[in-house]
C-alpha cells in the first residue's frame, strides 16, 4: 500500500495505479431518477450542504466564488413539495476564508425557528491556519449574528471538519476536529498540500453547545486522537446524539469510531468495527451516520483489506455495539465519500465512484437497503459526472416519503455547478 505522510491525502494504490472500472453493475430494482432544479447561480457554486427542515422543507446551502475573488455562503429553503425554492440569501461573504472540497460549511435549523451557519476562516498566515466562524439567524436568514469564533482566541493551524445538530429546542450542538494539541506551522510548511500534519501533535476531538443567544454553554474534549482530515458526521438517537469520525491509533490504525452524548456526558470513543486499515496518513474520507430511536446506521470507507470498500453497519442500542457490517460497494473504482439517510424500513446511501480509473469522470452511486433484513434493494449509477478528481467534493442526500434527494457538485462549460436529483 502507498504511504503517505500524516495528513496528505493519498488512496492508497489508486493514487499510482489507474485501474479501469468495469461496466458498472445494477442491482435489485432500477431507481427512477429525474432532475431536481435547485437555485439558480450565475457564479461558480460547490460545497453543497442538504438538511431537512423543522417544516418539512428543505435548506440548500452552497458557496458562491464572485469575480472579485471572495467566496460566499448561500442557502435557499424549498417548497415543502420540493418544487421550487424561495429566493437565496447570502449568510456571509469574505476574502478571508478557507475553502476546501473536503472541510465544507454547513446549516442547520432548530425547533425555536433559527437558523444556525458556519464556514472557515484564516486564522493566520500559514497555508493550514484557519479557523470556524459561527453564525445563527433569527429571521429564517434575512440577517446573521455576528461570528463567534469557535477555536481558542489566538489559536492557528486548523480547526475544522464540524458537525452540528439541534441539541434541544434552542440549543445548538457542535462537533469539530481541533489542532490545539498540534505546535504551529511556519507559515510556509508544507505548501500545495491540502492537509498536512503540522508537528508531532495530533488532531483531537471537541464539541460544544450554544445557546440561542449565541454564547457557548459547555464545551468538552471527545477524543485526543483522530484522523487528522477526515470529515465527521452526527445524527439522534433517543439516548442522546452520535459523533462518528475516524480515529487515528497509535499504530496508524485508521478505523471509524463513534461517541454518544447521554445524561450530559460522553461515552468513550469506542470502534464501529475492527477493519485494522493501517495507513499512515489521512484519507480525507471520513463516516456517514443516520440514526431513528435506538437504532443506528454508520457508513464508511475503508482499504483494510488491500482494496476500498464501501461498508455499512447497524447499532440496535443506540451505538453500544454494532452487527458484522455489510459490504455494499468494493474495487479499484470506490471512491467513497458516503452520505447516509433512513426512511422509514429503508436505508439509503450514495457514494462517488470512478469512471474509467478517473479518466472519464465520475459516478454517483445510489443504493436503498432493507433495514430489517440487511439486504440490498437497489444499487446503481443515477448520474454520470463530468467532473474528477477531488473537484466533486461530497454529495449530499435527504430521504423523504420513499423518495431521495441527492445534490453533488459537476461541471457545467467547464465551471463547478451544483446538480440535484430526485430517485425513486
Amino acid at each position: 500500500m502507498t504511504k503517505a505522510k500524516p495528513g496528505l491525502w493519498i488512496r492508497g494504490a489508486c493514487a499510482v495505479l489507474a485501474a479501469c472500472m468495469a461496466t458498472p453493475a445494477q442491482a435489485g430494482a432500477v431507481f427512477s431518477v429525474a432532475p431536481w432544479p435547485l437555485p439558480a447561480t450565475n457564479v461558480p457554486s460547490a460545497q453543497p450542504d442538504l438538511v431537512a427542515a423543522t417544516d418539512g422543507s428543505w435548506l440548500l446551502a452552497w458557496t458562491e466564488k464572485r469575480d472579485d475573488g471572495s467566496q460566499a455562503l448561500r442557502v435557499a429553503r424549498s417548497r415543502k413539495d420540493a418544487a421550487g425554492w424561495g429566493v437565496p440569501r447570502t449568510i456571509a461573504a469574505g476574502k478571508d476564508w478557507f475553502v476546501n472540497w473536503a472541510d465544507t460549511p454547513h446549516v442547520v435549523a432548530l425547533g425555536d425557528g433559527s437558523l444556525w451557519a458556519h464556514w472557515l476562516r484564516r486564522n493566520g498566515a500559514g497555508i493550514h491556519d484557519y479557523g470556524i466562524a459561527l453564525v445563527r439567524s433569527h429571521d429564517d436568514g434575512a440577517t446573521w449574528s455576528t461570528p463567534i469564533r469557535i477555536e481558542p482566541d489566538g489559536a492557528r493551524n486548523d480547526y475544522g471538519f464540524v458537525s452540528m445538530w439541534p441539541q434541544s429546542r434552542d440549543t445548538l450542538g457542535i462537533a469539530w476536529l481541533d489542532s490545539r494539541q498540534k505546535p504551529a506551522a511556519p507559515a510556509d510548511a508544507h505548501a500545495g498540500h491540502a492537509h498536512a500534519d503540522h508537528g508531532s501533535g495530533r488532531m483531537m476531538l471537541r464539541a460544544a453547545t450554544f445557546a440561542t443567544n449565541g454564547r457557548r454553554t459547555i464545551e468538552w474534549p471527545l477524543d485526543a486522537s483522530t484522523c487528522d482530515c477526515c470529515t465527521t458526521a452526527v445524527a439522534q438517537t433517543a439516548r442522546g446524539p452520535v459523533v462518528v469520525y475516524r480515529g487515528r491509533s497509535d499504530g496508524e490504525i485508521r478505523d471509524t469510531r463513534l461517541v454518544r452524548l447521554e445524561n450530559d456526558a460522553w461515552t468513550p470513543p469506542r470502534d464501529v468495527h475492527r477493519d485494522g486499515w493501517k495507513f499512515a496518513g489521512c484519507p480525507v474520507n471520513g463516516p456517514a451516520v443516520a440514526a431513528r430511536g435506538d437504532e443506528v446506521w454508520v457508513a464508511w470507507y475503508t482499504e483494510a483489506d488491500g482494496k476500498p470498500s464501501l461498508r455499512l453497519a447497524r447499532s440496535s442500542d443506540a451505538g453500544d455495539r454494532f452487527g458484522k457490517p455489510l459490504h455494499v460497494a468494493e474495487g479499484e473504482g470506490v471512491l467513497g465519500r458516503v452520505a447516509l439517510a433512513l426512511d422509514g424500513g429503508k436505508v439509503w446511501l450514495a457514494w462517488l465512484g470512478e469512471r474509467d480509473g478517473g479518466r472519464d469522470g465520475q459516478h454517483l452511486w445510489l443504493a436503498r437497503i432493507d433495514a430489517h433484513a440487511g439486504t440490498i434493494e437497489s444499487k446503481q449509477v443515477v448520474a454520470d459526472l463530468a467532473v474528477r478528481g477531488r473537484a466533486s467534493g461530497l454529495p449530499r442526500l435527504g430521504v423523504r416519503d420513499g423518495e431521495a434527494f441527492l445534490v453533488v457538485t459537476d461541471l457545467d462549460n467547464g465551471r463547478a455547478r451544483l446538480r440535484g436529483l430526485r430517485a425513486r
